[in-house]
Formats: structure tokens, sequence, C-alpha cells
């Protein structure tokens, strides 16, 4: 993806400059609206909705290699060692004078902040047994370190919905080909440049990473592109990556998964680029 540009101020949007942001008035309407047109969408498909909390087992995402091939986005919830001395220690000196916590002897973290919003279903789903196709769909806060950060297009924090599909090949794959058609329909109901564009993940070292090969075999990843430079949304189809780590089957054969992601920040930066900081002109 090409490097993001300083993107024109969103009313009622304040930025920390450490890749996270507030977001109240015109701007907060913004992003509600547009995640309610995301959830009209998953409604098409009948996608029951969840709500997750903000932490995964790091035991969950090493059964899918994820530290081994997103080491650099990770972000973990740490906490000091209880003991009284290590404690008593910490409160002497907890900040730096450049206003870094300065850390004593801490617990081996055992959780991981949501990386992306699908990965949730699996967890939920591990050693289930289904007779039909699965449809699901949640808005979760999500974290990815980053080396820099820009307004609403690249953060730390953000706001992601996804619609999942659980289910045969051909199940995963209609139903990936039908949102790729609705999507068409909504960027073009609204009037925004945006085209599809075959992506890979940021693979960690992808050059020996058997992932990155096989996405630049299969056509596996295919991102929502706006004016040729911002990856807004994107399909995902996993085969039975997820089924296998997480023993999701029908009868006895592993299941394959397929996702539909919006990053919401991303939407809401595309529509005050296209249309302006008044909101009068939003679609």
């Amino acid at each position: 993806m090409a490097e993001t540009m300083a993107p024109r101020p969103l009313p009622g949007h304040t930025w920390y400059g450490e890749g996270q942001g507030a977001f109240s008035g015109a701007a907060l309407a913004l992003m509600r609206r547009l995640d309610g047109l995301f959830l009209e969408l998953a409604a098409a498909c009948g996608a029951e909705e969840h709500v997750f909390p903000p932490f995964l087992p790091a035991g969950a995402l090493n059964r899918i290699d994820y530290f081994g091939s997103f080491p650099h986005l990770a972000t973990f919830p740490v906490n000091l060692e209880r003991d009284e001395a290590n404690l008593a220690k910490f409160s002497c000196a907890a900040v730096d004078d450049s206003e870094r916590v300065r850390l004593t002897a801490i617990e081996a973290p055992a959780h991981v902040l949501t990386p992306s919003a699908c990965y949730h279903f699996y967890r939920l789903f591990e050693g289930r047994r289904f007779d039909q196709p699965v449809y699901v769909t949640t808005n979760a806060q999500c974290f990815r370190r980053e080396d820099h950060y820009a307004p609403l297009e690249r953060q730390w924090a953000f706001a992601m919905r996804e619609i999942v599909c659980i289910g045969l090949a051909e199940e995963v794959e209609a139903f990936l080909a039908a949102y790729r058609v609705r999507v068409d329909a909504l960027i073009e109901k609204i009037g925004l440049p945006a085209r599809w564009e075959r992506a890979t993940d940021p693979f960690f070292n992808p050059g020996s990473n058997s992932k990155y090969v096989m996405q630049q075999l299969l056509p596996v990843k295919h991102e929502l592109v706006y004016d040729g430079r911002l990856a807004i949304g994107s399909v995902n189809f996993h085969h039975d990556h997820f089924g296998r780590a997480f023993d999701m089957q029908r009868a006895g054969v592993p299941l394959h998964s397929g996702c539909v992601a919006f990053g919401v920040e991303r939407w809401a930066s595309c529509i005050v680029q296209q249309f302006g900081a008044d909101p009068a002109r939003w679609p």
C-alpha cells in the first residue's frame, strides 16, 4: 500500500499523535453511520452480531503462528510481578523524565490485545461441529504496532467491522464473491473512487514465510483501495487454516473460513477527503 498523505481534518476528531484518536460530534456520528452501513451488509447474510473483550489468549494466537508471522504488530497487556519488593521499587520511579514507564519485573504476558476482529470467532467456535454455514459479525477495537502513524489512516488502535463465514470451501467462496458485489454497490452509491487489488498480509520477514508464498500463489486476499493509495477494506479466504487450528468441522472435515473487513476510521477519512469537512456535503 502506498504511503499515506496528510488527510483533511475531520470535525470532531482529536488526534493524539500516538496512533490513537478520540471522536465526538460530527466525527462520532459519521463513524456510527458508517458502521450502520456495514451492519446492513451483514444483515444480508443473516450474520449474528457478537461483542468480544479486548484481549485474546496468547496460546490461541500461537496455534495459528501469529507470533511467527506478525511479531512486529503485536501489542501486549503487561502486569508487574506482585511481590511487595517489586511493587515498592516500581512505585518509587514509575515514570521517567521522558514520560515513559520504567517497568520493574513483569509477569510473562498470557494475552494479546486484539489484532484482528475475526480471530475471536475461531476461539469461540473451537471444537464445534456444524451442519450448515455460520455467518457472524463483530466490531472490535484492534491494535497493531506500526513504525509510524497518521490520523484516521494508520493507527495503533482502530475499529474494525468484520463479517465472517465458516463453512465448506464452496460456501465461503460464494460468500466472498457475493460481498464483493455488495461492497461495489455501496461504494458506487456513496461515490468513492475505490477498486479491488490483489494483496498480501504484512508478514514479518515475508521471503521466508510459507504463508506469504502461498498468498503470492493463490488469490486469497483482495483489498479495496481508495484513490489508489489507501486500503479501506478487504476480502480474505483463509482456506481451512483456522478450521484445522481450532478443530471446527462438518462431517469430519475441517471447515474453511473467510471474512470481509472494514476499517471504520479509514472509511471516515475517505469521506472527508472526497466530500470535504462540512457534514452537510457528506452522502
